[in-house]
C-alpha cells in the first residue's frame, strides 16, 4: 500500500503530477473539440433541412463517411494525411521541408469531425420536434429568417437536442483516449508510460479508469442540472 501511494505521489519519486497533467490534457482536448463539433453539426443539420439538393447531398455524404469510419482511422487520416498533403504541396512549388501536424490540433479536428456527424442527427431530430407554426409565427411578427432562428427556434432546439448532445459529450470524453496513439501526452499515454516504467500496469490503468469515471460522473451531474434548467419553463407551467 505504501509503495502504491509513493508511486502515485506528487514530486520527484511519484507519477501523480504526470497523471494529473495528462488528465488536464484530456479534458482540454474534449473541451476544445466540443464547440467546433457543435457548430459544424448545427450547420450540417441546416444543410440536411435545406431545399437545395446539393447541400443536402454533401451533408449526407459527410455524415455517412465520418459515422462509418472507425474513430481511430479518422484520427490517422487527419494526422498523417494532412502532413503528407502539405509536404507534397510544398514539393510541387519547389520547397523541400518536413512538415509535422501538432497532435493536439489533429486530435481536436478529428474528434470534432466525428462528433459533428452525430450531432447533426441530434439537431435534425430536434428540428423535427419544433412545429412549423413556430417558423410561420416569427414571419407573422415581422422577424427576419435570422431573427426567427436566433430568438425563437434556437432556444427550443437546444432544449430538445440537449439529452442526445449530452450523451455525445460523454462519448467524446472517452474517445480522447485515442489521441495517445499519435503521441499526445494525455491521460492514457501518461498512464501507459508509468505502467511500463514501474511494471505496475493494474495500478496506473486502474487510476486512469477511476479518473475517467470521475469525469463522467461530473459531466453527467452537470448535464442533468443543465437539462433541468432548460426545462424550467415547462415546470413553471
Amino acid at each position: 500500500m505504501n509503495e502504491a501511494l509513493t508511486l502515485l505521489s506528487f514530486g520527484e519519486h511519484g507519477w501523480g503530477d504526470t497523471i494529473a497533467i495528462g488528465a488536464l490534457v484530456t479534458v482540454s482536448l474534449a473541451l476544445a473539440s466540443l464547440p467546433f463539433g457543435l457548430a459544424l453539426g448545427f450547420l450540417l443539420a441546416l444543410a440536411k433541412k435545406s431545399a437545395e439538393p446539393s447541400l443536402k447531398l454533401a451533408a449526407n455524404i459527410y455524415t455517412t463517411i465520418f459515422r462509418g469510419l472507425p474513430e481511430l482511422l479518422t484520427l490517422f487520416l487527419v494526422y498523417f494525411g494532412v502532413q503528407i498533403g502539405f509536404q507534397k504541396a510544398l514539393k510541387l512549388i519547389g520547397i523541400e521541408t518536413y512538415f509535422e501536424v501538432n497532435s493536439f490540433v489533429a486530435g481536436m479536428f478529428a474528434l470534432s469531425f466525428v462528433f459533428s456527424s452525430y450531432a447533426s442527427e441530434a439537431f435534425l431530430s430536434a428540428f423535427r420536434g419544433i412545429p412549423q407554426g413556430q417558423f410561420e409565427g416569427g414571419q407573422a411578427l415581422g422577424l427576419s429568417r435570422k431573427q426567427t432562428m436566433t430568438f425563437i427556434i434556437l432556444p427550443q432546439l437546444v432544449r430538445l437536442a440537449l439529452p442526445a448532445l449530452g450523451n455525445l459529450w460523454l462519448i467524446l470524453l472517452k474517445e480522447t483516449a485515442l489521441v495517445s496513439t499519435i503521441g499526445l501526452a494525455d491521460l492514457m499515454r501518461e498512464a501507459g508510460i508509468a505502467a511500463r516504467v514501474t511494471k505496475e500496469a493494474f495500478l496506473f490503468f486502474g487510476v486512469a479508469c477511476l479518473i475517467y469515471l470521475i469525469l463522467a460522473i461530473i459531466s453527467s451531474t452537470g448535464l442533468a442540472r443543465l437539462e433541468r434548467w432548460s426545462k424550467r419553463g415547462d415546470t413553471a407551467r
